[in-house]
């Protein structure tokens, strides 16, 4: 931390990631120009401190859809065939047979129903890929999307017709809570939550309830309430959970991509050109 603030009083440009940049650490950088993230969410960023003191702030859409596409429908997978507790089982307890009544709980991608909530970039690359799979695709979105060949259907439509419900929205005041307890309880019985968008927007302790008694099925989670993430959360103690820290971005080929963006943008600054992707 005192290192963080040392450097921020002399850079013109910071490059953000996941720590939250806060009006502190704004009013610590007097010669800070742009606050780059290094992804597309800025939820994490005190846009209002950025712009009261006129510095740039800019994302990158797109070039981590690819990998947080993958991450989803590996959760979607990890999720219905149970991977981490069988890993957990052979590794553990070195059991070669699952436990009796698994078998009951496995299941596929095909013949399900699946509903993503947005319809941005990573949709735009997963549904194609569930539908080659065999599941029937819905989405929830604000605009229609006339050229693609999935049903758009209501918020309530998509609770209550969907086995898998996928989350791709950013964070924002009006979707902050979008999955609350009253939005689950209309959700399938048996029905599984992937979230590889923002934590904030479920009811985490309303989740919580409705993975322990029965109500989902599952959920494969990325991000989280509050991170990050620490081990006695109520969610890392649920065995039909499988979690990641907040990496479904996470490759090489993302990083490349991404720091291509991010010197070009720096380069943009220096030459006093239009920034790419800005936002505030």
């Amino acid at each position: 931390e005192t290192r963080f603030h040392y450097l921020l009083k002399t850079c013109d440009i910071l490059w953000h990631v996941l720590r939250p940049v806060t009006a502190d650490h704004i009013a610590s950088a007097p010669q800070l120009k742009l606050i780059q993230k290094i992804g597309v969410g800025v939820n994490t960023i005190d846009i209002k401190a950025a712009t009261a003191r006129s510095i740039a702030v800019c994302n990158m859409p797109g070039t981590n859809s690819q990998a947080v596409a993958e991450m989803t429908l590996g959760l979607m997978l990890a999720v219905l065939r149970k991977l981490s507790a069988f890993d957990g089982q052979l590794r553990e307890a070195g059991r070669w047979r699952s436990p009796a009544g698994w078998q009951d709980d496995l299941g596929e991608i095909k013949g399900r129903t699946i509903g993503l909530v947005g319809f941005g970039a990573v949709p735009m690359i997963l549904a194609p890929i569930l539908s080659a799979m065999g599941a029937r695709v819905l989405y929830c979105s604000r605009s229609s999307k006339p050229d693609q060949p999935y049903r758009q259907v209501s918020k309530a439509e998509l609770l209550a017709d969907s086995d898998v419900i996928s989350l791709h929205l950013p964070e924002t005041a009006e979707t902050r809570g979008w999955l609350d307890a009253a939005a689950i309880t209309q959700m399938k019985p048996g029905a599984v939550l992937i979230n590889t968008a923002r934590g904030g927007l479920v009811d985490e302790s309303a989740l919580v309830s409705a993975l322990q008694s029965g109500k989902l099925a599952g959920a494969g989670l990325d991000v989280f309430a509050a991170e990050p993430v620490t081990g006695d959360s109520a969610v890392l103690q649920l065995s039909n959970v499988v979690v990641t820290p907040h990496v479904a971005w996470l490759t090489r080929d993302t990083l490349e991509r991404s720091l291509a963006v991010a010197v070009d943008n720096a380069r943009r600054l220096i030459a006093g050109e239009a920034l790419a992707h800005r936002i505030a």
